[in-house]
């Protein structure tokens, strides 16, 4: 019997903190016409679905930290983040799709990408779901310490009130510094 995982990252385009990514083994029985880009849903119900995917799924979460990311680069530390949480299942897939056009790599394992895969593949949506869902909690953490940067709406992306706050503020520690503007607020 075929295992298929499908595997999503969220936070790439974030000013700060890690990048997450999901691998999820759905089972037979989850509904999975519900399924959806987790782009497309309320936060509200990127909630329910969440719990849903974890209690009827094999699931894993990977991240790469900060550092990571400033020393291999979004990109990879993305990669990164999916190879982690592939290995992290309680199952080996036969099958993984990831969304995008790039792949992780991992030895041993069969890996096939697909391009917007998180509109199309509804395991590939479940990973989409909860890691935004965990990445959202994680900066909302945050949010708490660092509430004038406005994190808990923007997730750490360069809005107005956040670009704003760091011309008043500073960078934190959560701050990508390879990321602009981040950079050239380092370089002054």
């Amino acid at each position: 019997m075929k295992i298929i995982a499908g595997v999503d990252e969220v936070g790439r385009g974030s000013l700060i903190g890690p990048v997450y990514a999901a691998a999820v083994i759905l089972n037979k029985s989850i509904n999975s016409k519900i399924l959806k880009d987790s782009k497309s849903l309320s936060k509200k119900k990127r909630e329910i679905l969440a719990k849903y995917i974890k209690k009827n799924s094999i699931w894993a979460i990977g991240k790469a930290s900060v550092k990571e990311i400033e020393k291999v680069n979004i990109l990879n530390a993305s990669l990164l983040a999916m190879r982690r949480a592939i290995k992290k299942l309680k199952k080996k897939p036969s099958l993984t799709l990831i969304d995008g056009n790039k792949l992780p790599k991992l030895r041993n394992y069969r890996l096939k990408q697909i391009i917007k895969g998180d509109q199309k593949i509804p395991s590939i949506s479940a990973a989409s779901i909860i890691a935004k869902v965990t990445r959202d909690r994680f900066v909302a953490k945050l949010d708490k310490k660092f509430r004038r940067y406005g994190w808990k709406k923007n997730c750490g992306y360069g809005t107005k009130q956040h670009l704003e706050a760091l011309k008043k503020l500073g960078i934190t520690i959560h701050h990508r510094k390879t990321f602009s503007p981040i950079n050239k607020i380092c370089s002054k």
